[in-house]
């Protein structure tokens, strides 16, 4: 019994931590689209291409801070040249976010420590909204 026990409960142990680390990292997969999404639907509001990256920027910010995504290093990358389109133009804006994942807490030796995940989202402009 004891034999079986020493090579098992090993083996069972690094199953489930691969299971914490591969549910970390998908949750985390899912709250970055969700920010990049937040962050793409804040700037297609905007106005300007200035105030769509400060808004995308807040919203990307606010929306990982509301999941408690903990990123070691966090990205941020606009498209908002779809801002400038004249009236009755169709255009959109894109937000593309990168998250390194911190795995410290519950990696496996054999595992990174970080993860980068990133996920890009657009949002159309209003084309009848004038600047």
């Amino acid at each position: 019994m004891s034999v079986e026990a020493v090579v098992l409960i090993p083996a069972l142990l690094l199953v489930v931590g691969l299971l914490l680390v591969l549910a970390r990292v998908a949750i985390a997969d899912q709250h970055v689209g969700v920010a990049a999404g937040a962050g793409a639907r804040a700037a297609s509001l905007e106005r300007t291409p200035a105030a769509g990256e400060r808004a995308a920027r807040a919203a990307v910010v606010k929306a990982l801070g509301d999941r408690g995504v903990a990123c070691r290093h966090t990205s941020v990358t606009l498209d908002t040249s779809g801002l400038t389109r004249a009236l009755g133009e169709r255009a959109r804006v894109s937000v593309e976010v990168g998250c390194s994942v911190d795995l410290s807490d519950v990696s496996l030796p054999f595992m990174p420590g970080t993860v980068a995940v990133s996920a890009t989202r657009t949002s159309p402009v209003d084309p009848l909204r004038g600047g």
